[in-house]
This record gives structure tokens, sequence and C-alpha cells, in this order.
């Protein structure tokens, strides 16, 4: 019997579905692995903003990754929305009982629309205990200065953020450029032991970019699992996130800042 490359995403659900799980699992499917969740809270959520959050008790978001890990797997997990300390120590407690060889933590602090979606007593927490356990994490500008209580205003600010959040990390860190302006975005991936790696691409004038960091996280965690070594799976992860905000672009799709297309290579 044939099997699939099995990823688990454990974020919040956006029912906008641009971003959170929706974006995950639509991006798991598009690269074709079968995707699972954990819902670690229920946003009301559109493309103008987040409107509530109601976070899921920290027993039943135990209890889905149990359920899924018992009985399917996961070859490579992605997490996103974590917005608490205990939650964040329940997640880490559970996988530590079921190892699975790579983990992709987009530590989501704040969302597109600026809403913060992680306590601020939570933030050391995530640091602390949170990054030594996973394999890469993929913080926005924002989110880096959050961390690091520092500016980054150009590539030189970003390229010495990006050896800082290593440190921290002491492991594998990519950091997106996509805040800083110019036509040409450069991230910076910082492997222990090698060369920083820059990654260029060009910037898509468009405001549908709701759930970017969502997508390309969870894109780089299905091919980490498919095989790619981590610098080849982060460029794989970049490209199929600059087609899907390609293909987005041509869309209206709310108000505020519309979703990717994941499906490009599927439909138009």
């Amino acid at each position: 019997m044939k099997t699939y490359v099995r990823a688990l995403t454990i974020a919040g659900s956006d029912s906008g579905g641009g971003a959170g799980i929706q974006a995950d699992l639509k991006t798991f499917a598009a690269n074709g692995a079968y995707g699972m969740s954990a819902i670690t809270a229920v946003t009301a959520q559109n493309t103008t903003g987040v409107l509530d959050i109601h976070p899921v008790p920290v027993k039943i978001i135990e209890a889905q990754i149990k359920a899924v890990m018992e009985d399917v797997g996961a070859d490579t997990v992605k997490i996103g929305m974590l917005h608490s300390t205990d939650v964040i120590r329940t997640v880490v407690r559970t996988l530590r009982s079921w190892p699975v060889p790579y983990i992709v933590l987009d530590p989501v602090i704040v969302a597109t629309s600026g809403d913060k979606l992680l306590e601020d007593s939570a933030i050391e927490t995530l640091i602390r205990e949170m990054f030594p356990v996973v394999s890469l994490i993929t913080p926005n500008i924002p989110e880096a200065e959050i961390i690091l209580h520092q500016k980054i205003r150009n590539q030189q600010d970003l390229r010495k953020a990006a050896k800082e959040l290593a440190t921290l990390k002491a492991g594998t860190v990519l950091l997106k450029a996509g805040h800083l302006s110019g036509g040409t975005l450069t991230d910076i991936l910082c492997i222990p032991g090698k060369e920083i790696i820059k990654i260029k691409s060009k910037r898509i004038n468009t405001s549908n970019t709701h759930g970017t960091g969502c997508t390309l996280s969870s894109a780089i965690a299905v091919f980490l699992a498919k095989g790619y070594d981590m610098v080849h799976a982060v460029k794989a992860g970049i490209e199929y996130t600059q087609k899907a905000i390609e293909s987005g672009a041509k869309y209206q799709t709310g108000s505020g800042h519309g979703p990717v297309h994941h499906f490009y290579d599927f439909w138009k």
C-alpha cells in the first residue's frame, strides 16, 4: 500500500479562509501532502482584521495532537498561532511524546492586519521553550522586532537580526524581508555552521497578502518531509508562495488584505 506525506498543522482557525489552518491545509494539499490539524484558537476574522478570538482549552489541543499522532502519525509539523504560555507548553510537552523529523514554527505574533495574536507574557516562553525544539523558525520583520526588542530598517539590520535570532534559537532561522521597501526582496536564511544564505525574489504589487506567512511555513514543512534539504526546501517554499501571491493578485476577495491563490496550479 502507498502512503501519503503526512503533515500536521497546529494553529488557529481563520474564519475568512486566508490564513491559519485553512491556509495550511490548502498549502499541504497543493503540494501533495495529507493534511491534519490541531486547532489552538477559533478566530472571527476576515480580510479587514481579527474581530474576536476564542481560545481552545489546552486539554482539547493536547487531545487533538494525540488523536492524530496515535493513529496516523506525521512526517512534518507546522506550528502557527500559540496565543498563551499554557498553549505553548502543552504543545511542546505533547510533541516530545511523538518525535517527528521536522517542525517548522511560524512565530505568529502579529496578523497581516496588525492585530496582536500572542499574549505579551507568552513571548519569552515561546523563545525559551519552543524555539529549541523546532527545525526552523520563519519570523517576519515585525515579529523579529518584538522578539529582539530592536528595529529592523534595512538589509544590514535584517542580516544582523537573523544572526541574533539563530543565537537565541541555536538553530535555523529564515527571516523574511517583505516589510522592507524596494522591488527586490532578499530573505535571510541562517543555518548553524554555514554561511548566511540570501534568497532573492521580486516584490509583487498587491494587497492580497493575507496568510503568506502561514503558506510559506507550511510549504517548507512539506518540502522537508519530501526529502529536500533545508536550503532547497526553503527556496521551493518561497517559489510556491511567490506564485500563489502573483496568481492571487488577480482576484478581489473582501475589502481588505485578500488571500493568495493556493491552487494556482490546478485552477485559474
